[in-house]
């Protein structure tokens, strides 16, 4: 078990305000909006179905009762709620809830540590622009992912890991020499980022291929709006973080030229 529990902030010069709001937010969400994760209808019906963004309209289903096919319960499915916004917005409300405690603290965790080192290097605007973008572009990755290599298209998903995959994808490029500090086996250790970052995401991929030989939905998990999300925040932090990404270079070119 490795997982980041801090990392450098020495450099950092402003207050990440836009990073805590938003971490406010989905907290607010999750504990008010859906009820501690108890409010199915509102959870249902405003989660990201692909088959209702590849329609442009809503579904609703009824309830299924099916096997587990781990434990052999059999568990009742709750069906697809009513969605009282157009659906297209569900790529921006799926953001902000989540599917339990655990799924909330864990992605919490990696935007506490990542996100406000990327809002010092945007601005607080474009970082807030920059998360928003790569969530919903991350919600189509994992849409256009499911079309073509399913499972069902009725499956909803749900959850801020996808914006912050955006956020590790533009850190990894921002900072890939800033250190990450990780508990491994009951001991801290403090890697590069590029190392914490890049292990993180060879883990998505791994799973994410492991999902394509059968395991329904990858266990639960979107491993495509994972992967979706880091590569877009990858490239799209080149135009949101062009100006901090020119005073590096010309830092750098100053050094070179001093030694």
């Amino acid at each position: 078990m490795v997982f980041p529990i801090g990392d450098d902030n020495r450099d950092r010069k402003t207050f990440p305000y836009v990073n805590y709001l938003l971490i406010a937010l989905n907290i607010f969400v999750f504990i008010y909006w859906q009820q501690w994760g108890h409010n199915s209808e509102v959870t249902l019906g405003y989660s990201t179905v692909p088959a209702e963004i590849l329609t442009g309209r809503d579904i609703v289903t009824q309830s299924l009762t099916e096997k587990d096919p781990l434990t052999g319960n059999i568990i009742e499915m709750p069906g697809l709620g009513p969605t009282n916004i157009p659906v297209f917005l569900t790529l921006f409300t799926s953001m902000f809830m989540h599917g339990g405690l655990a799924h909330l603290l864990g992605n919490m965790l990696y935007l506490w540590i990542f996100g406000d080192n990327v809002e010092d290097a945007l601005g607080h605007i474009k970082y807030l622009f920059f998360y928003l973008l790569c969530g919903m572009l991350a919600g189509l990755s994992h849409v256009f992912s499911t079309l073509i290599l399913g499972p069902s298209l009725l499956i909803p998903s749900l959850g801020a890991s996808g914006a912050i995959s955006g956020v590790l994808g533009a850190y990894l490029r921002l900072f890939p020499g800033k250190s990450v500090h990780l508990l491994t086996f009951f001991i801290i250790v403090s890697v590069p980022a590029f190392v914490a970052v890049g292990i993180w995401f060879v883990f998505q991929v791994v799973n994410g291929l492991g999902a394509l030989g059968g395991e329904e939905a990858g266990g639960g998990v979107a491993y495509a709006a994972h992967i979706g999300g880091f590569i877009f925040g990858l490239l799209l932090v080149g135009w949101f973080g062009k100006e901090f990404l020119a005073r590096r270079r010309v830092a750098r070119a100053t050094r070179k030229r001093f030694i």
